[in-house]
C-alpha cells in the first residue's frame, strides 16, 4: 500500500458525493425492507419480535459509523508514514475484540437476549427476536469491519471502490429477500441483510487484496502494530458515545410519544427517520471526507470554525430543498410507500413532524461536520461526558416538550439536546463563538430561501406537483441570489 492511487480532481465535494452516494444505497436498502414488511407482515408478533431485534443491529452500525469518522484521522497519518496496512490491521483486532463477544452472545445466548429485548411481548414475538439475532448482529458486527475498509480506502483517496461494495451487497441483499420471503416468513429479511453485509464486505476486501498485490507489498508490512490494543479500545469508545447518544436521545423519547395515542409512536418514528437520513446523506459523507486533507494540517479555533462552517452551509441548501419536498409531498409519499394505512392523517402528521424536524436537522447537521475534528485534533477526553450529559438532559427535555406542545414539542426536545452537544464540541475545539454564528446565518438565510420557494405552491395546492415546483423556484433561487456565505464555503471545499 506504498504507492499512492490519488483520484486526481476528485477533491472533497467529489469525495463526499460518492460517500453520499453510498449512504443514499445503504439507506434505500433499508427504505425498501421497511416497505417490504410493513407490505407483506403488516403489524403483528412477529414484525413485534423483528423490529426489537433490529434495534441492536441500528446501535452496533451506529457505532460502526462512528469507528469509521475515528480511526481515518490515524489511517491517513499512517499512509503518510508507510504504515496503513500494519495500522489499519492493528484497528482490524480491535475491532475483532469488540465484535467476537457480540457474535458469540447472538449465536448462543439469542433467547435470552430476545426475552430481554421483548419484554412483556408474546412468545412469537421473542421467537421471532431470538431468531432475527443470530443473523442481524452478525451483520452489525460485519458493518464495523466495513466502516474500517471504508475509511483504509478513504486514506487512500479511493471512494469509489466502497461506494461499490456498499451497491453491490444492498443489491444482493434485496434480491436475497425477495426471492426468499414466500417461502421463509419474516427471517427471509434477517437473512438478506447478513448477505448484504457479507457482500459489502467481500467486495471491497478483494480489491484492497489485488492492490495490495499489484504493489508487491510484504505479507509482513499488514501485520498489526501501531497503539496498544486498550488504546484503540479506548477511541471506540470515544467515538461511539456522541453518535450513540444521540440515537438514544430518541428511543428515551418513544415512550413520551407513546402516551399521545395510537399512531404517535408512528408518525415520530418516520419523521425522525426523514432527518437522520437527510442529515447523514449530506453532513456525514462532508464531514467524513474532509477528515483527510484535514488531518495532514493544523487545525486553530479559526480553521475549525470556517471549516464547520462552510461544510453546513453547503449541506443546509441540500436539506432546505429535502424538507420543502418533504413537507408539500411527505403525505403523498408515505401512503405511497407503506400502503393506505399509513395515508390521511397520519401522512399529514409526519409532513408537519418533518417541518419541525428541520430545526433538529441544522443541529444535526452541524454535530455531523464537527465531531469528526475531535479525532483530528486528539480532543477526545470529553466525548462521552458529552454523550451523557446530553442524554440526561433529553428526558427532562422531552417531558417539557410533550407536555407543552405534544408531538412537535417532542421534536424541539432532540433539537435542543442537539444543540446543546454542537456547542459542547464546539467549545471544547475553541470555536463555539464564531462556529454557532455562522451556522445560525447559514440556516436563517436557508430558511428564508425554502419558505420563498415552497410556500407560494403550497398555496395554490399540495402534494407532488407543488413539491416539483418549489424545487424548481428554490433552485433558481439560490442560483441567482447565490449569497456570499455559499460561495465562499463552495470555494473553500472545493479547494480542500
Amino acid at each position: 500500500m506504498r504507492k499512492r492511487t490519488d483520484s486526481p480532481g476528485l477533491g472533497s465535494l467529489g469525495s463526499a458525493a460518492l460517500t453520499a452516494a453510498s449512504l443514499i444505497v445503504v439507506n434505500g436498502f433499508a427504505a425498501l425492507v421497511g416497505v417490504l414488511i410493513a407490505r407483506e407482515f403488516g403489524r403483528s408478533n412477529e414484525t413485534d419480535g423483528f423490529f426489537a431485534a433490529y434495534f441492536v443491529f441500528v446501535v452496533v452500525v451506529t457505532a460502526a459509523q462512528a469507528i469509521r469518522v475515528a480511526v481515518l484521522p490515524s489511517l491517513a497519518r499512517a499512509r503518510e508514514a508507510r504504515q496503513l496496512a500494519a495500522t489499519a490491521a492493528g484497528f482490524a483486532t480491535a475491532l475483532a475484540v469488540v465484535g467476537a463477544p457480540l457474535v458469540l452472545v447472538a449465536l448462543f445466548a439469542s433467547d435470552r437476549l430476545a426475552q430481554v429485548l421483548t419484554g412483556d411481548g408474546s412468545a412469537i414475538a421473542r421467537e421471532a427476536c431470538a431468531s432475527a439475532l443470530q443473523w442481524v448482529v452478525p451483520a452489525a458486527v460485519a458493518h464495523l469491519f466495513i466502516g474500517l475498509v471504508a475509511s483504509t480506502f478513504a486514506a487512500l483517496d479511493d471512494y469509489g471502490t466502497p461506494a461499490l461494495g456498499y451497491a453491490v451487497g444492498s443489491a444482493a441483499g434485496l434480491a436475497y429477500i425477495v426471492t426468499r420471503t414466500d417461502a421463509d416468513g419474516i427471517i427471509a429479511v434477517s437473512r438478506g441483510m447478513a448477505v448484504s453485509a457479507a457482500v459489502g464486505l467481500v467486495v471491497p476486501l478483494v480489491v484492497l487484496a489485488w492492490r495490495a498485490h499489484r504493489t508487491s507489498m510484504p505479507a509482513s508490512a499488514a501485520r498489526p502494530a501501531g497503539e496498544p490494543l486498550h488504546h484503540r479500545l479506548a477511541l471506540f469508545i470515544a467515538a461511539a458515545a456522541i453518535p450513540l447518544s444521540l440515537q438514544l436521545a430518541y428511543v428515551v423519547s418513544i415512550p413520551f410519544a407513546g402516551r399521545l395515542g395510537e399512531g404517535a409512536v408512528t408518525s415520530f418514528g418516520y419523521a425522525y427517520l426523514a432527518a437522520t437520513t437527510i442529515a447523514g446523506i449530506t453532513a456525514f459523507s462532508i464531514g467524513l471526507v474532509s477528515s483527510v486533507p484535514l488531518s495532514r494540517i493544523e487545525l486553530t479555533p479559526a480553521a475549525v470554525a470556517r471549516h464547520v462552517v462552510a461544510a453546513t452551509w453547503v449541506a443546509l441548501v441540500i436539506v432546505g430543498a429535502a424538507v420543502g419536498v418533504l413537507a408539500l409531498a411527505g403525505a403523498e409519499l408515505v401512503e405511497a410507500f407503506l400502503g393506505a394505512a399509513y395515508g390521511d392523517e397520519v401522512g399529514d402528521e409526519v409532513a408537519s413532524l418533518i417541518v419541525v424536524f428541520s430545526i433538529w436537522l441544522v443541529a444535526a447537521v452541524g454535530v455531523n461536520v464537527t465531531f469528526p475534528l475531535a479525532f483530528v485534533t486528539d480532543r477526545l477526553r470529553a466525548l462521552p461526558w458529552i454523550g451523557v450529559a446530553a442524554l440526561a438532559a433529553q428526558l427532562l427535555l422531552a417531558w417539557i416538550g410533550v407536555e407543552l406542545f405534544e408531538l412537535d414539542g417532542l421534536a424541539l426536545s432532540l433539537a435542543v439536546s442537539a444543540l446543546l452537544v454542537l456547542t459542547a464540541l464546539l467549545t471544547q475545539l475553541g470555536a463555539a463563538g464564531r462556529g454557532l454564528r455562522g451556522i445560525a446565518l447559514a440556516a436563517v438565510i436557508v430558511a428564508a430561501f425554502t419558505a420563498v420557494a415552497f410556500v407560494p405552491p403550497r398555496l395554490v395546492a399540495g402534494g407532488t406537483a407543488s413539491a416539483l415546483v418549489g424545487v424548481a423556484l428554490y433552485v433558481a433561487l439560490v442560483l441567482a441570489v447565490r449569497p456570499r456565505g455559499l460561495r465562499e464555503s463552495w470555494a473553500y471545499l472545493r479547494a480542500l
